[in-house]
């Protein structure tokens, strides 16, 4: 029956369920044994990866264009009418497999991972899953329609955090004061979707039998190496170790401005990283953007350089900003089709070379794992996609130069290094107050279903761990940051995963300074991976250890900190 099963996606597109729902049927009657598991498998694997890439290229195009109701009706369709039956037919399928006691080989972790999965799913909570989807749709709807006007331009909210480098500082603060105008109109809407996101979590989170939503979400990632007890210890070692080393490079920063103290307009979105002085232009154009990362990469690796190669040449690249685009960056998989896709919102910044360097760290693991024959190998843990990411911002910076094709000239790869350091330093403690404020949230619903005490809480965490910056008389801004962070909306407890990787990934940078070449053999052997390993293993494999405490983390700052004082900086 599978021969005619599509082979692309867009034999699929328009299917309906009735279309879809013979393959599982047949899966789900046939005999599964030992001798025929690879077969089933194999089928299944094509039927689900079939099905994920309809549903994510509907995703895509939501998120390209806000406006496109089409777009979002097409993708609505689907979270009605296929995505609940599909889910219910997984489960019938994943309760098979667990039912024969079969243990394919090389299946180890993705069994574990599907026992998981099955254990916490319940019919009742399809629709609720469908809804929160839906209401993320909103988020998206709501912020990228966010624009200001700033000397005589329209300009999306992306493209006014990049116009504040280079300013003179009042100009600085009068943008910034409108910027954070402009946010706080959606103050209200943004805590009604709010208060309607944590009752369906709580809702979903009793329906599987859990006290709370954290405590479902850690099953749902399949969180087996690490606890939330773990993400305390992270949380405090960061305080300890990394919040003096943020605070002096606020310091730093007040000392290069000569002024009293460093204000939110003197630093860049979400409190990451230091605006450049002067504004680094490292690109003009999109299509430059494109081919110096291909010539960054060709450098790196030359097979990971022509993954990059492919992808421009297959248009799975959606860099610029604009008008209606969803915010943020991410990188999907089209399964089926076995090719990654990068979206972001580029406005002519140093900081999109980064989040494309990042990026594309993302579509090399998915590119590495492709070989994997099924879907569910391929599903490596998102610590550790992170690791793929973060590490290639730092892999591919000794090719930054234009002396190597790269984006800089001398002193501008000075001022990049030290940002993109500056940057890993500062990130820490503003990932503890993300993932400390949703650890708060879910385990205190009933507070935090008032977003006053959100706000309440998020000011207190961002003095705890973000205390180098001066944010009198804007008090309103400072503890409605919350509502900037997508995540917090659309992906709750997945931030915590971007501070275990950094540490990952600064360890394999170390590495990498001593031997590069190997660094970067060990990090694809740790990518091709997938995920047929646990979290410590994949680290091991890449060349670091999986860990929360103070100890690593005062070894990569000390690197970071005297990396810094041989560019001159510190």
């Amino acid at each position: 029956m599978f021969e005619a099963l599509p082979k692309s996606f867009e034999a699929a597109k328009d299917w309906s369920w009735e279309q879809f729902k013979p393959y599982f049927d047949d899966l789900l009657q046939r005999d599964l044994t030992a001798d025929t598991s690879d077969q089933w498998l194999a089928d299944w694997s094509r039927l689900s990866e079939l099905l994920d890439e309809v549903e994510t290229r509907l995703v895509v195009a939501t998120t390209q264009d806000t406006t496109d109701e089409a777009a979002e009706q097409a993708y609505n369709h689907f979270l009605d009418h296929i995505r609940p039956a599909q889910s219910s037919a997984d489960q019938q399928l994943k309760e098979k497999l667990l039912e024969s006691g079969l243990q394919p080989e090389g299946f180890e972790i993705p069994l574990r991972n599907l026992q998981a999965k099955a254990a916490i799913f319940r019919e009742a909570n399809i629709p609720l899953l469908v809804e929160v989807d839906k209401l993320g749709l909103e988020y998206d709807r709501i912020v990228g329609a966010q624009s200001v006007e700033w000397r005589g331009e329209e300009k999306t909210l992306p493209q006014a955090y990049a116009a504040l480098e280079g300013l003179p500082r009042p100009d600085r603060e009068a943008l910034w004061r409108q910027i954070s105008a402009r946010h706080l109109q959606d103050r209200d809407a943004l805590n009604g979707l709010w208060q309607q996101l944590l009752n369906l979590r709580r809702q979903i989170a009793t329906n599987a039998g859990f006290d709370n939503y954290r405590s479902y979400q850690w099953k749902n990632f399949g969180r087996f190496d690490y606890t939330p007890a773990d993400c305390e210890t992270f949380h405090a070692a960061i305080e300890e170790v990394v919040v003096p080393a943020a605070t002096r490079v606020y310091e730093r920063l007040r000392q290069r401005m000569g002024t009293e103290s460093v204000r939110p307009w003197d630093v860049q979105r979400d409190n990451v990283y230091p605006p450049a002085h002067p504004k680094l232009s490292p690109y003009e154009t999109i299509d430059e953007l494109e081919s110096t990362a291909e010539t960054i990469f060709q450098q790196v690796d030359p097979v990971l350089g022509g993954y990059f190669s492919t992808m421009r040449r297959e248009n799975l690249l959606d860099l610029g900003n604009r008008k209606g685009k969803a915010p943020g960056g991410y990188c999907t998989r089209f399964l089926v089709s076995q090719r990654p896709f990068i979206f972001m919102n580029a406005v002519g910044s140093e900081d999109d070379v980064i989040t494309l360097l990042h990026e594309a760290g993302h579509a090399f693991h998915g590119f590495e794992t492709d070989a994997l024959p099924y879907v569910q190998q391929k599903a490596y843990p998102i610590e550790f996609a992170e690791v793929a990411s973060m590490s290639m911002e730092l892999l591919s910076a000794p090719y930054w130069s234009k002396e190597t094709g790269g984006y800089y000239d001398e002193g501008e790869m000075v001022q990049a290094r030290r940002q993109h350091l500056e940057q890993n330093l500062l990130f820490w403690p503003y990932m503890s107050v993300v993932d400390a404020f949703q650890h708060w949230v879910y385990t205190h619903v009933d507070d935090a279903m008032d977003p006053a005490n959100c706000d309440a809480k998020w000011g207190e965490l961002w003095n705890r761990f973000i205390p180098g910056m001066d944010w009198t008389g804007l008090d309103d801004a400072r503890m409605t940051g919350w509502h900037r962070k997508l995540h917090i909306f659309q992906l709750p407890f997945y931030y915590v995963d971007y501070g275990l990787a950094q540490l990952g990934a600064l360890q394999v940078w170390r590495n990498a300074l001593s031997d590069q070449q190997q660094a970067v053999a060990n990090y694809r052997k740790a990518l091709a991976m997938g995920g047929t390993a646990t979290l410590p293993d994949l680290f091991a494999t890449a060349g670091a250890r999986f860990a929360f405490d103070a100890a690593v983390l005062r070894d990569v700052v000390g690197l970071i900190e005297s990396t810094l004082t041989d560019l001159g900086v510190a």
